[in-house]
């Protein structure tokens, strides 16, 4: 019989020892908060139905800051435990939630991702975490109707309950699974007497207690030899945690943890790769870490600050400045501005007690900007909407101090969450609160040496519910030139309300319009602005963006710091993208997101692995992407620091001649990736994909590839190699540069 909401359907198969729960993919759905909605018995009838795959803009409906329910009901029989080791606890998995939601079962709270804005420690966003619950099984009813409730913020962004290309059947479930599938482990570096630790968690998350034996192996995947053990036996009560530690030798290696259940025999596993470094350091005598070539149109600032790393002080010299430009000898920064087309170049020499070192620079003067892919910092996947003055001043700071400006990330760019409620009376938009003064920080910024870049949208409202530029385009690049902007993130978001009542809305002129618009605004203004196109790849944007004169444009939505976010967009999204890039004009897969992030005030470690941080950068140098920074500076530790800081993987990003990477090998799950370079080199990624490591013979493809009798050198190590097969772990990679 259907009922007016909807009823899970139990089914059993015979492969499984215990049988799962699957419900329609729809739910009842009201806008609002109101605590009497978790109670079973409340008469949510007349509630809309919405689906619980999509995200609400998806199924035309658009809101942030806002709360909103789902209800839905089902039935469940005791025959779910038929086979299980177990009769205590299900498992419950619902579907992604944008950003963060607190479930009830019956009344009763039985899981939470993320904080909700009324939490004692404040609103964390959660928007990408897999939501899998362990309950009692005393909290279903056996006998009739239950009712799950799911409370939900939307801090900016689609909102909603959604699946993802990745975890497509990631709906809501419920199944018995085994005693051991409640531990959960989690993986930490301590420093514990002078000695780093790999300290990794066991956590209970059943009802139950675990009764059992934990131990930890530490081991070179490479070789398989091991390290050190630890074993314990261990009890470890509901919702309880117990940790070992094991010390950490130096380079790579790799922690195993087991859990053996006493009753059953059954294990539960988990590994833990430590942070290596593998940049070797930099000399303390001055070494140029730069493309060589800087963009700048006639007449417009020329702000330079030059990449060169070494011992502090440094004293700077240029022996044939072009008159218009000026040299802070002390901070190495070059600024002025020259009206006549060319190229200058410039004999520049970096001096300090360990050495000197000489260089050119090419100042272009022309129609193009950007003529490698932009450097820097973006707030967004740090610290979302509660950006602040006083943290972009301290991520600048500490992009300086850290050495970071050292090796060419230039760009300091505030995200969304700086606008006032309102305009000014004379329609200008106006900051709010957080931000004193964008004239002053751009000053300050400035004379660092650093770009300063806004955001802002072609709707009324940004993704966070901020003012857009609608109506106001010209006035907002006004403020732009006055404040010193170099550099505009352009998001779709709030206009997509707009653009539904367009009558032409379903063709590629539609999608260009606004930014069309507010690039003719941009170049009426007297400086130079980076225009970054902000709207997820619609209409393929690749083939047009160029003729907006936009100098980056997204390519997919939003990148979070998974394993299954970084596939999706790096390597499935970005194959046939190639042909569009080139100087001046950049596809963009996203910001970086290594180091501490949080979307929120609440920061923490990237989830991706050390090796998948290594992929990470190395396919986004490939990708000729722009590199902009996500995590707080400030907060960042050595490995993030030499990772970002490998001046012969950066100089495959900044490579002059502008070609992005093809992939040409893609076979049981390890592709290779290949990019022409400016020296007659190539830049190869050997990326393994697979759920485990391999080890992969190169040399059968180096004849395909057109390498043979170059050399081969390994980017990362910064050494030479005669090698030609290569260990890779899951989900790593080894980066080459063969000539």
């Amino acid at each position: 019989m259907k009922k007016a909401l909807f009823l899970f359907v139990c089914s059993l198969f015979a492969m499984n020892s215990f049988a799962q729960i699957f419900p329609s993919d729809k739910a009842r759905f009201h806008w609002g908060d109101n605590m009497e909605w978790k109670n079973p018995k409340f008469d949510d009838s007349s509630w809309m139905e919405i689906s619980t795959a999509r995200d609400w803009g998806s199924q035309g409906m658009e809101r942030t800051m806002t709360y909103a329910w789902y209800r839905v009901h089902f039935k469940v029989d005791k025959s779910i435990f038929d086979g299980a080791d177990q009769q205590s606890t299900l498992r419950l998995t619902i579907p992604y939630v944008d950003d963060a939601e607190v479930t009830y079962l019956n009344g009763v709270e039985v899981g939470s991702s993320g904080r909700l804005p009324d939490h004692p420690e404040k609103y964390a966003s959660a928007w990408a975490v897999p939501r899998v619950y362990f309950i009692p099984a005393s909290a279903v009813n056996f006998e009739g109707d239950n009712v799950l409730a799911i409370r939900m913020w939307n801090e900016g962004g689609e909102g909603g309950m959604s699946l993802t290309a990745s975890r497509p059947k990631m709906n809501f479930s419920l199944s018995a699974p085994s005693r051991v599938d409640g531990v959960k482990f989690s993986g930490k570096e301590v420093v514990l007497k002078g000695q780093k630790m790999a300290k990794l968690i066991m956590t209970n998350d059943y009802a139950g207690k675990q009764v059992g034996e934990y131990k930890l192996t530490s081991y070179d995947p490479s070789t398989g030899k091991e390290f050190a053990t630890i074993a314990k036996k261990v009890t470890v009560a509901s919702h309880q945690s117990y940790a070992l530690s094991v010390p950490c030798v130096e380079g790579y290696q790799r922690v195993k943890a087991v859990y053996t259940d006493k009753a059953t025999g059954k294990s539960a596993e988990y590994e833990f790769t430590p942070k290596y470094i593998l940049t070797p350091k930099a000399p303390e005598s001055p070494r140029f870490n730069m493309a060589g070539i800087y963009g700048v149109r006639p007449g417009s600032p020329v702000i330079y600050r030059l990449p060169v790393s070494g011992e502090r002080p440094m004293k700077f010299s240029v022996s044939n400045l072009p008159a218009g430009l000026s040299l802070d000898a002390e901070k190495g920064v070059i600024s002025g501005k020259l009206e006549k087309r060319g190229d200058y170049i410039l004999n520049i020499t970096a001096e300090n007690a360990k050495g000197k070192a000489d260089a050119q620079l090419t100042i272009r003067v022309g129609n193009t900007l950007a003529l490698t892919p932009p450097m820097g910092w973006n707030s967004w996947n740090c610290w979302g909407l509660s950006v602040t003055q006083d943290r972009v001043i301290s991520s600048a700071q500490a992009l300086i101090d850290k050495g970071l400006a050292d090796y060419g990330y230039s760009y300091i760019n505030i995200d969304d969450g700086w606008e006032a409620p309102e305009r000014n009376a004379d329609g200008t938009i106006a900051v709010n609160e957080k931000f004193p003064s964008m004239k002053n920080l751009g000053d300050w910024l400035h004379g660092e040496g650093l770009k300063f870049g806004i955001y802002s949208s072609p709707g009324d409202l940004t993704c966070g519910g901020y003012l857009g530029s609608i109506d106001h385009e010209l006035q907002d690049a006004e403020s732009y030139n006055s404040w010193g902007i170099d550099y505009l993130k352009y998001d779709w978001c709030g206009y997509s309300r707009k653009h539904a009542t367009e009558p032409d809305n379903n063709t590629i002129a539609s999608y260009v319009r606004p930014y069309l618009l507010m690039e003719r605004c941009l170049r009426q203004q007297p400086r130079d602005i980076f225009y970054s196109l902000c709207q997820y790849g619609m209409q393929e944007v690749w083939k047009w963006g160029h003729a907006v004169d936009a100098n980056s444009w997204r390519t997919t939505g939003d990148i979070t710091d998974t394993w299954e976010s970084l596939y999706n967009i790096g390597f499935e999204q970005q194959t046939d993208l190639y042909p569009y890039a080139a100087p001046g004009h950049w596809n963009d897969p996203d910001m970086l997101i290594v180091g501490k992030v949080g979307w929120s005030d609440n920061l923490r470690d990237s989830r991706l692995t050390p090796d998948e941080q290594y992929t990470h950068i190395s396919l986004w140098c490939l990708l000729a992407s722009n590199m902009l920074i996500g995590c707080d500076i400030a907060q960042m530790d050595e490995f993030t620091v030499a990772i970002l800081c490998n001046n012969e993987v950066n100089a495959i990003n900044q490579d002059v001649l502008g070609k992005q990477a093809q992939k040409v090998y893609d076979v049981d799950g390890v592709q290779i990736w290949s990019r022409p370079l400016a020296d007659g080199g190539t830049a190869v990624g050997i990326f393994n994909l697979n759920e485990k490591d391999v080890t992969f013979d190169f040399g059968k493809q180096i004849a395909k590839l057109g390498l043979s009798g170059k050399k081969l050198r390994d980017l990362w190590r910064q050494q030479d190699t005669n090698a030609t097969s290569f260990f890779i772990p899951t989900h790593g990679v080894v980066l080459l540069k063969a000539k």
